[in-house]
């Protein structure tokens, strides 16, 4: 029988092996699939619509990418986004630390049903799942950063560490999250195309033409 000392070399951690070079047919581009959830589809509690019409669609994508990735909306009851919390209409408008911020109606309570995926996205495929504007205090649209802009959700890391540098974004809604998360991806040096057949918009006061203008302008393909 081997002795508590024998085992020391195996219960103490190895050295971290430094970042071998990406070979030529590593894993390089990424679907990234955004707020596919109840309360963005008809019926939801902030629904877009034709929501759940992009789901085959999205499906049917996730075969032809190396890694699929998966944002979910992630709200404790109470946000300071939410327009109950101040006692303000839905989407108006107030000046939050970091800017101003769309109040929205109550959506994405966490483990609440509408938060969930939709039934028929196939999640079982995601490689990541990551979860968002779950600070009570800030929100967050994009998939990189909350909307001060500055704090980062961690998805960067995980892409640069996988060797991934090419994404093509689909889901809801385009004028928002979609919009955020692509101009974000390309600002940080990401290869960024948007698949507008597999995105919805709300179209908040012609909130999706300024979106495809400034995602236009940032660099990211519309396809």
């Amino acid at each position: 029988m081997k002795s508590l000392d024998d085992l020391q070399p195996l219960l103490r951690p190895g050295k971290l092996r430094a970042t071998q070079p990406r070979k030529e047919n590593a894993m390089t581009h990424a679907l990234l699939v955004i707020d596919v959830q109840n309360d963005f589809c008809p019926g939801g509690a902030l629904a877009v619509t034709g929501g759940d019409e992009i789901v085959e669609g999205v499906n049917a994508a996730m075969a032809g990418f190396d890694a699929v990735i998966l944002t979910q909306d992630w709200h404790p009851a109470g946000h300071s986004s939410f327009a109950s919390t101040h006692d303000a209409a839905p989407m108006s408008m107030v000046d939050m630390p970091y800017g101003p911020q769309v109040l929205w109606p109550d959506h994405c309570i966490q483990a609440s049903q509408g938060a969930a995926f939709h039934t028929d996205l196939a999640t079982d495929r995601a490689d990541l799942v990551i979860r968002k504007g779950y600070n009570p205090a800030i929100d967050s649209y994009s998939a990189f950063f909350e909307n001060d802009k500055t704090t980062p959700t961690g998805l960067e890391g995980y892409l640069r560490t996988r060797g991934i540098d090419k994404l093509t974004l689909v889901g809801l809604a385009t004028d928002f999250c979609v919009n955020y998360s692509a101009v974000d991806a390309t600002n940080l040096g990401f290869d960024v195309s948007v698949r507008m057949d597999l995105c919805r918009a709300i179209d908040f006061d012609g909130s999706l033409a300024a979106a495809a203008e400034g995602m236009r302008a940032a660099g990211v393909k519309l396809i």
